[in-house]
């Protein structure tokens, strides 16, 4: 049997030519097929009982002279996929105007389940003619069947039967092929659900995606694609090779597959994966996966805009992306790149101005896994013109704090080093000193947010300072008009202790900081200085090795710290090498002068320090009435505002402490 297809008047026309006329017209959307009842009628039963019914009618009409048979046009149902009507007198004046043309009855099967390619199969299968079954098209054959009552009962062999045995063999035993006819079953929603289809496939789905493991894979998640590439391994180019790149292209494609579904079916499958409690990193991917098809610009590697005119509306994106945060896993994720993907999703939230739950679900979500951010990630700009800065500060607080509360949380677990260190929280604070130094020289900055960015962090959380110091000369650059209570109360979120050597020679001679905390700069600087020179020493005059197998404990941990501040690094147990000697003098020699310039440089400021304290009592002495003996001196307040007494035992090495001016979060 053969078919060909050409054009009507009512559209295109389907013909069966098996050399015998055609004696049955039936039309679904808008093919018309020119079909033999009897093919039809002995494998359904809806056909028998509509052809039968017209038949009768055929031969009761009331003129049978001017028409041979009357036309039956059956509205269908989806829900009940029974019943029929007769329509308007002027239709049906035309139908038999038709039967009168064609000599045959017309049958119009109105939304038909699959449209008019599934009743094109269906006849092929009445004609005994073999076809090709697939995920995609077994679906919306198997719901005309159920509407045709092509049942076994019926006839033997019938449709029905053997497009479920194909479903049960074929498409419900991998996962691909369930996704895909999860995606036909949206055409035939109504039917695909009553008859279980759509809860079978989604169940093979849950469960073959549960045995998923994507630690082998590097995708979909990250940005590089793609897994491990084993043939930088020896012997790794070989058939096992093979076979996980091959799997990890099946991966990408049910990734891929499962994207394609519409929003409400999504939504099923996440649920049902969760209720199934399936790996979060599985759920997460399939989450990522889907937004990034139909969310553009979530990654700022992939800003092109989308050609497709397909693109869902903004409406729309706001729809998925308010399920996708929904639905996203609350512990912290496994998967590093996911980070990213989150603030992507945060920066979308703010365009497509989404709910406050969602953006805080997204805000506790990365500040769970904050040091896994990069600098560029906290760089989100301000989108609301309540904002004067370029980037969102508050934003980043408020993540940030997120980030102490779940570290507090998990404190007790963590990995934690000796000194009381979090790793995150180290990772955290470089991150942060670097987003401090970004923002830095933005005019629009307020010291106040400024501050309190930079104190958020706990003391421990620094090991030094040199990046908070950088953060805040950037600061008072970018903003020199403030005043100098501003200065002191910016420069106070630094600790001068926490300074190395080269960040303490650039603050004593930077102008832009006030005068306290250059004194306090200066005399730490040396201090260290004093007490490199001091391991030096000792480390000079402890024996060599030869004299000594065991050398003294405190001259290695001095001399470390001689090395260290001379740019060379040692193991605190290694012994000394006896040629170093004369070069270790030398440097000596050098950190002596380095000594004596610094102390100059002291008296120095000490001087003019004495001088304006000298200019002011005077000034104040001439331009006022004599003070009273119960009278507090001018020149207190004047001393008050610089922060310190003038004296030369602030600078002096030997002082044993620092007031410390800072408030932090502890």
């Amino acid at each position: 049997m053969a078919s060909s297809e050409k054009s009507t008047s009512k559209g295109q026309a389907w013909f069966c030519t098996t050399g015998l006329p055609s004696d049955i017209e039936i039309e679904v959307d808008d093919m018309t097929f020119h079909l033999h009842k009897f093919p039809l009628m002995s494998k359904s039963r809806k056909l028998h009982r509509l052809i039968t019914e017209q038949e009768t009618r055929s031969f009761s009409s009331v003129n049978p002279q001017t028409s041979t048979a009357l036309t039956l046009v059956v509205a269908e149902s989806d829900k009940k996929g029974k019943g029929h009507e007769i329509e308007d007198e002027e239709k049906e004046e035309e139908d038999e105007q038709e039967i009168e043309e064609n000599g045959f009855p017309h049958i119009k099967l109105e939304d038909f389940p699959g449209s008019s390619e599934s009743f094109e199969m269906v006849a092929k299968f009445c004609y005994g003619v073999k076809i090709d079954l697939s995920a995609s098209s077994a679906v919306p054959l198997r719901c005309a069947a159920e509407h045709l009552e092509m049942t076994e009962e019926y006839s033997p062999d019938n449709l029905i039967s053997k497009t479920e045995r194909f479903l049960s063999h074929s498409v419900y035993k991998s996962l691909r092929e369930s996704i895909k006819a999860l995606q036909a079953c949206e055409s035939v929603s109504p039917l695909a659900e009553s008859l279980g289809i759509t809860e079978q496939c989604i169940e093979s789905i849950v469960s073959r995606a549960s045995s998923v493991d994507l630690s082998l894979f590097g995708w979909p998640v990250n940005d590089g694609g793609g897994g491990p590439d084993l043939s930088l391994i020896p012997g790794g180019a070989s058939k096992s090779s093979k076979k996980q790149n091959r799997d990890n292209t099946n991966t990408e494609l049910w990734f891929e597959d499962l994207a394609q579904l519409s929003l409400p079916i999504f939504r099923t499958v996440i649920l049902s994966m969760r209720s199934e409690d399936l790996s979060s990193d599985v759920i997460e991917s399939c989450l990522i996966c889907y937004a990034k098809k139909h969310i553009p610009g979530i990654l700022r590697s992939n800003r092109k805009p989308s050609s497709s005119s397909t693109a869902a509306s903004e409406n729309e994106q706001r729809e998925i992306l308010e399920t996708i945060t929904s639905n996203l896993p609350l512990d912290k994720s496994s998967i590093s790149a996911t980070t990213r993907f989150l603030f992507g999703l945060l920066r979308t939230a703010i365009i497509l101005n989404a709910s406050e739950t969602c953006r805080d679900l997204l805000e506790r979500k990365i500040g769970s896994q904050l040091e896994r951010a990069s600098l560029d990630d906290l760089l989100v700009p301000s989108y609301s013109y309540l904002n004067e800065t370029l980037y969102d500060v508050d934003l980043v607080e408020r993540i940030l704090s997120h980030f102490l509360d779940s570290l507090e949380e998990r404190s007790s677990t963590a990995l934690v080093e000796a000194d009381g260190r979090s790793p995150s929280l180290m990772l955290v604070w470089k991150l942060i000193d670097g987003f401090l130094a970004e923002i830095a020289s933005d005019a629009n900055l307020k010291s106040e947010k400024f501050y309190n960015l930079a104190i958020s962090l706990p003391d421990q959380a620094r090991l030094y300072d040199d990046g908070l110091y950088r953060a805040v000369d950037v600061y008072l650059k970018a903003h020199p008009w403030v005043s100098e209570e501003e200065k002191e109360k910016i420069c106070g979120v630094m600790d001068c202790q926490k300074l190395t050597l080269e960040a303490c020679t650039h603050a004593a001679q930077n102008e832009r900081l006030p005068l306290r905390t250059v004194v306090q700069v200066l005399f730490f600087e040396q201090l260290q200085l004093r007490q490199a020179i001091a391991g030096t020493l000792l480390a000079a005059q402890s024996p060599s090795p030869s004299q000594s197998t065991e050398p003294r404990p405190s001259a290695t941990r001095n001399l470390t710290i001689a090395e260290v501040v001379n740019g060379n690094e040692t193991r605190g147990g290694e012994e000394v090498d006896p040629g170093k000697w004369k070069k270790t003098v030398r440097e000596n020699q050098v950190l002596r002068l380095d000594m004596d310039t610094m102390r100059t440089r002291v008296h120095r400021l000490e001087r003019e320090c004495s001088n304006m304290k000298k200019v002011i009592a005077k000034i104040d002495k001439v331009g006022s009435p004599a003070t009273t003996a119960t009278d507090r001196p001018r020149s207190w307040s004047i001393t008050k505002k610089f922060g310190c007494k003038f004296k030369t035992q602030v600078c002096d090495s030997q002082e044993a402490t620092v007031v410390d001016h800072r408030s932090r979060r502890v």
